[in-house]
């Protein structure tokens, strides 16, 4: 039950783990489906993201479809609870069934310090949609005042060239890299946390 951190204490750390690269593989199919990727990869293309940056920051989408994940799930007959835990999917209140978190977005993979896939950003591809970014709900993997965004991608070029570009979000992060500081990082919310600023000191000399 990894020191009670789990709310279900029948899914472990490495669960999580697994449960996410399962969802970040489905986004990257999603995203390169004629039909399903068609608005993402638009998205992607009018901000001129090189086919090059999808695939290095493992870029995805999810459809716009309530289940588009769930159903997947249920095909390789994985235990559904796992992802619940992961807040890849919810359970409908009052209700049976489940229900996909993040659907109709171009989505981020969020990778710990050495890119193992914890969680995730999603940008809405509707206009009418409220939230136009989402992330992944805190669990046992994954919290966000502990994270820097491309940490694991940005702490080799901070240490060549002795500092570490601060940006404010993924497609900043990305933006960055296309113009040639792929030193760049971005925290996960408005305001630098403590746990962050030690990251930051500890990647370069001038953060």
């Amino acid at each position: 039950s990894d020191g009670g951190e789990v709310v279900d204490s029948r899914v472990g750390r490495s669960d999580l783990l697994n449960a996410n690269a399962f969802a970040a593989e489905f986004f990257k199919l999603i995203l390169n489906h004629a039909t399903h990727g068609a608005t993402a990869c638009g998205v992607i293309a009018k901000r001129g993201i090189s086919p090059e940056m999808v695939a290095q920051f493992g870029l995805g989408a999810s459809p716009d479809e309530w289940d588009g994940l769930v159903k997947m799930v249920r095909k390789k007959g994985i235990d559904e609870r796992i992802f619940a835990e992961a807040g890849l999917i919810k359970r409908r209140e009052g209700g049976d069934g489940c229900y996909d978190a993040l659907r109709n977005r171009l989505i981020f993979p969020i990778q710990d310090q050495i890119g193992r896939v914890i969680a995730f950003g999603g940008r809405a591809l509707s206009p009418d949609v409220p939230a136009k970014y989402m992330n992944s709900p805190e669990t046992p993997l994954f919290h966000k005042e502990r994270l820097l965004v491309n940490h694991h991608n940005a702490r080799k070029a901070a240490h060549d060239s002795g500092n570490v570009i601060v940006v404010e979000g993924y497609v900043d992060v990305i933006a960055m890299s296309l113009a040639g500081f792929p030193q760049a990082v971005a925290p996960m919310g408005t305001a630098l946390t403590e746990e962050q600023m030690t990251l930051l000191w500890r990647m370069a000399d001038e953060p």
